[in-house]
């Protein structure tokens, strides 16, 4: 497998930031990390070999971003306004500085994908800029800024919170964009899953209100909340997704 370390200067962060590239040809797969995640965590935890065919076969290639979550979502800050914008930072970075860097390399449009916190990051992104991604494969996510922010939808706040702005947008063609994306949900019944069990739900019911098209699957009472069942459902669903 093909493998390529890089780190570069982001502008909107105002510091270096490294990235890897698993593969060498194939629809590119941008994934994030979960909660304090870095980088090279997608490789540690064993989610690049769970794709290790797919990858060697030329069907997909991997970006695995790095995150920043302690500086915006698990920040200890008080200042709510200065979390939040720091995360719109990151999200500039994404759009404007990794992503042009993801299309040239050819493919087409990225698959967006992630685990936990991963889940919610890639899923956020793609409900705001549908025109970047060809969809989403998100694992046991959440979906609310709740869990970061506590009922606070001041500003920016409630633009990240995927439940709020998505039964507020109303009929468009931003709107129409995310229904003509690809979008896949899984959330496991096991054990620490009772958050995403219920932001998966809720998020569910909003993608049926606004009639947007989406597989959410719930897998049984002993998924849980870790990489072994990730590693099954990152296999499973990137299969629905190739193979379609």
């Amino acid at each position: 497998m093909q493998v390529d370390y890089h780190k570069r200067f982001s502008h909107h962060l105002g510091r270096e930031m490294e990235f890897k590239t698993y593969g060498h040809a194939g629809r590119p797969v941008l994934v994030f990390p979960t909660s304090n995640g870095r980088f090279y965590q997608y490789e540690d935890s064993g989610g690049v070999n769970a794709l290790a065919d797919r990858i060697n076969a030329g069907e997909i290639r991997l970006w695995t971003a790095d995150g920043i979550d302690g500086e915006s979502f698990f920040s200890n800050g008080h200042d709510l306004a200065a979390r939040i914008a720091r995360h719109e930072s990151y999200f500039r970075y994404i759009n404007d500085e990794l992503l042009p860097e993801i299309l040239a390399a050819g493919g087409g449009l990225p698959i967006l994908s992630g685990c936990s916190m991963g889940a919610f990051h890639a899923s956020n992104f793609l409900f705001r800029f549908p025109d970047r991604a060809a969809g989403v494969i998100a694992l046991s996510g959440v979906y609310s800024t709740r869990h970061f922010f506590g009922d606070v939808l001041d500003g920016q706040i409630y633009f990240n919170s995927p439940v709020n702005y998505l039964a507020g947008m109303p009929e468009g063609d931003l709107l129409n964009r995310i229904r003509s994306r690809r979008l896949f949900f899984c959330c496991g019944q096991g054990a620490w899953e009772e958050q995403m069990i219920e932001d998966t739900r809720h998020l569910e019911a909003v993608l049926r209100e606004k009639s947007i098209p989406a597989w959410v699957d719930f897998w049984g009472p002993d998924a849980s909340h870790d990489w072994p069942w990730w590693h099954k459902q990152i296999a499973y669903f990137f299969g629905k997704w190739l193979e379609a």
